[in-house]
């Protein structure tokens, strides 16, 4: 089999799953405007820099759901995927997959962003394997922890590994797609790695080792090599 992996935000999708999430709520009267464009500001350029402390990313980012009962999130979630990420989805996005899974790959989004929120974006994606952060659940409601590993930078290759263990699969050729050079890890690691509106650093790393570019904003896709 073959194995294509993508990123999901900046990547699949033209805009930041987490900040559209936080921003909804915002407009919800959930969480504190003020405070989220304060905070994501700070971890935004940690991120870019490549120095984010993951553990405060995330205590950050699933206290909402810690705060509020798993029948009101599902609620909130379902308006927030119609009416947030379905027009960040570009047609470009769509097109790639539908290449891939025209070939026989087997598709999977590998991302940092928490499951909560991706898996119905997976669902909407069609794709049928999804790795990402999971948020630690206690049977009732979310804890507003991480349960096991981050999917983030060396973490994705974690999160992949034991999927690949469990699923019982060995890809001949693995495509991986993203925009983030914290993504460097799991991009050396695969045959095909793509550069999907990528940040400076992986610009650069893409233009010294040859990779493949793609640009899918809201506009036709271009390929560069």
């Amino acid at each position: 089999m073959n194995l294509a992996l993508f990123d999901l935000d900046h990547t699949l999708l033209d805009g930041d799953s987490d900040d559209l999430w936080y921003r909804f709520l915002a407009e919800e009267g959930v969480v504190d405007d003020t405070r989220f464009v304060e905070e994501r500001a700070r971890f935004s350029a940690d991120y870019r820099a490549g120095c984010l402390e993951v553990l405060d990313f995330y205590s950050f980012v699933l206290q909402p759901l810690a705060d509020n009962t798993p029948h009101q999130l599902l609620a909130w979630r379902r308006r927030f995927v119609a009416e947030r990420i379905l027009p960040h989805i570009t047609s470009a996005a769509r097109a790639l997959l539908r290449k891939h899974r025209d070939s026989g790959h087997t598709l999977a989004i590998i991302t940092a962003t928490n499951r909560f929120i991706t898996e119905p974006i997976a669902v909407e994606l069609q794709v049928p394997h999804l790795m990402a952060t999971e948020p630690e659940y206690d049977g009732t409601r979310f804890t507003g922890r991480v349960s096991g590993t981050p999917c983030f930078r060396e973490g994705k290759l974690i999160h992949l590994r034991e999927w690949l263990h469990k699923e019982k699969l060995v890809p001949a050729e693995t495509w991986f797609y993203s925009d983030s050079h914290n993504d460097l890890p799991l991009l050396e690691s695969v045959e095909h790695p793509v550069a999907v509106n990528p940040d400076r650093v992986l610009m650069q790393t893409a233009r010294a080792r040859g990779w493949p570019t793609l640009h899918m904003r809201r506009e036709p896709a271009s390929a560069v090599s």
